[in-house]
């Protein structure tokens, strides 16, 4: 278009002298001159423009050579991110499998000092004993209903390394029912808990778990240990490691104010008897009961639970050999035989209002002895004692939370019978179970969580305990079913102890202090 107006143009100013000629006049003339001045000028505008649109082209030009060097670019990338996707692909099986994986732990060091003084007089003292526990707990599914968790453990005392002897500074050698439990002298792992669910069984709210069991730590231990979560399905009263199964139905009451509950069947065995020869069999000691969540909300929970302890020992199977192959001997109790029966029932019921919580508990325990004797008494004409034996506890306790301080506070009271047993050798106090204790046990404790920072788990949490106990101690044996419990306020009693070499202890302060890290 524009070279047309420019041949145009041209043939104008051409056609101009003959224009003039033909026209003869001056007029005319200026006016020609006008004309091809206004060409000149659109012929220098045409020209601009030419210019102006070279430019505009060559700018055109270099951005379409710019897109196609990024256009030849993204090509490489994209193909670089297909190779790097067909990668991921071929990884993406074995990070599936591992992300299945949840771990989480807690470590635990603890400083006692013990002090105890025993019926005929000797104070007995650990200024310092030092622990540490450190558990690492795992969690997979397998299936949508089928999950597996576990808890490994390691709990060793400062100083202590050896694979002789007999374990840390407990009153009782390791055996199975507490293992992990004990203060030991070595640094071993240990599988602590190990045990598989199957959920939602036949589309029901029922599930099937079989393996080593979550039963210790149990309701209300919780609130003193400074969880916010139950950490066992029995009480308390029922802390003992043991390998078994149970089945459970869950429910909903349809009102808030009950929340949900839930009902098991549970068994385990606490003692394997091995091979038998015909010859002075010994049982298996197997434990099966009920444990029923009555109620449990947010801020409320009810619980009970009954089971029967079958056939049981008169001392288990201990890790050291050497020991387990002496103990008899050594304790006077002579060859490994069964005893009898015990039944035992126990409830609780914890709740929470406003920044107070507390609970009340309480335990009921009866020996139905066989031929062997529970409660025996070597003094005893009669020889083995066949009566059945009623025992008692009551436990009560109070945590005052001072939320914007990071503080709780907490005193616990637990009292217990002559004949009372608590089943509790997986206990976490150290030196002697508080909640098998014949007589009483004060104790007062202070949680301080500790300002570490903003949590990066959701079980991530960092606190120091301190806490203070009393032991009063009114009948010996606390936690053994073995020897009669003999009145230690009883002259006639202390005499029959003093004759067979006992010197319980009749009175005992422990202080301790913990550091403890969830993550």
């Amino acid at each position: 278009m524009v070279k047309r107006l420019s041949v145009l143009a041209l043939a104008g100013i051409l056609a101009l002298p003959s224009l003039g000629v033909a026209g003869g006049g001056s007029d005319q003339v200026t006016d020609l001159e006008k004309k091809i001045e206004s060409l000149a000028l659109q012929l220098e505008e045409l020209r601009a423009a030419l210019a102006a649109q070279a430019a505009q082209n060559k700018g055109v030009e270099e951005n379409v050579r710019k897109l196609d060097t990024n256009v030849t670019a993204l090509d490489e990338s994209v193909e670089q991110l297909d190779n790097s996707v067909a990668d991921l692909d071929d990884r993406s099986e074995g990070w599936d499998l591992a992300s299945r994986f949840e771990l989480f732990g807690d470590f635990r060091s603890r400083l006692d000092y013990y002090n105890a003084d025993t019926v005929f007089g000797r104070s007995v003292e650990n200024d310092t004993l030092w622990t540490n526990r450190f558990r690492l707990n795992m969690e997979v599914k397998a299936t949508e209903n089928v999950e597996f968790k576990g808890r490994l453990a390691m709990y060793k005392t400062w100083g202590n390394q050896s694979a002789f002897g007999n374990e840390g500074d407990p009153m009782f050698p390791v055996f199975d029912g507490n293992v992990t439990r004990t203060p030991a002298e070595s640094s071993a792992l240990y599988v602590d808990r190990a045990f598989v669910n199957w959920n939602n069984v036949a589309g029901l709210p029922m599930w099937f778990s079989i393996g080593r069991r979550p039963t210790t730590d149990g309701p209300p231990a919780q609130m003193r240990m400074g969880s916010d979560q139950r950490l066992a399905t029995p009480m308390a009263f029922m802390d003992w490691p043991f390998d078994g199964l149970s089945v459970g139905y869950a429910w909903d009451w349809g009102l808030d104010s009950l929340g949900e509950s839930r009902v098991r069947f549970c068994y385990g065995r606490g003692f394997e008897a091995g091979s038998q020869d015909g010859v002075g069999d010994v049982e298996d000691m197997d434990f099966a009961g009920l444990s029923w969540d009555i109620l449990k909300t947010e801020k409320r929970f009810a619980y009970i639970q009954s089971f029967m302890a079958f056939d049981l020992v008169n001392y288990p199977n201990f890790q050291d050999p050497i020991i387990d192959a002496n103990f008899g001997q050594m304790s006077g109790m002579g060859e490994r035989r069964n005893l009898g029966d015990v039944w035992h029932t126990a409830a609780v019921y914890q709740a929470k209002v406003a920044d107070l919580n507390y609970f009340v508990s309480g335990g009921w325990s009866q020996t139905r002895p066989d031929e062997g004797g529970l409660f025996n008494d070597p003094f005893s004409p009669a020889g083995p004692n066949q009566d059945e034996e009623d025992g008692y506890s009551l436990y009560l306790g109070v945590r005052y939370d001072l939320d914007d301080a990071g503080l709780k506070f907490g005193a616990e009271f637990n009292y217990g019978s002559e004949y009372w047993l608590a089943m509790s050798p997986g206990h976490d106090d150290i030196y002697q179970s508080k909640l098998a204790t014949r007589g009483q046990v004060y104790e007062i404790y202070t949680i301080w969580d500790l300002p570490t920072g903003e949590a990066l788990s959701k079980y991530a949490k960092t606190f120091v305990r301190l806490g203070y106990q009393h032991y009063e101690y009114d009948y010996s044996g606390s936690g053994d079913w073995n020897l009669r419990p003999y009145d230690l306020g009883n002259a006639g009693d202390r005499m029959q102890m003093q004759m067979m070499g006992l010197d319980p202890v009749e009175s005992a302060d422990q202080v301790y202090i913990t550091f403890e890290a969830f993550f």
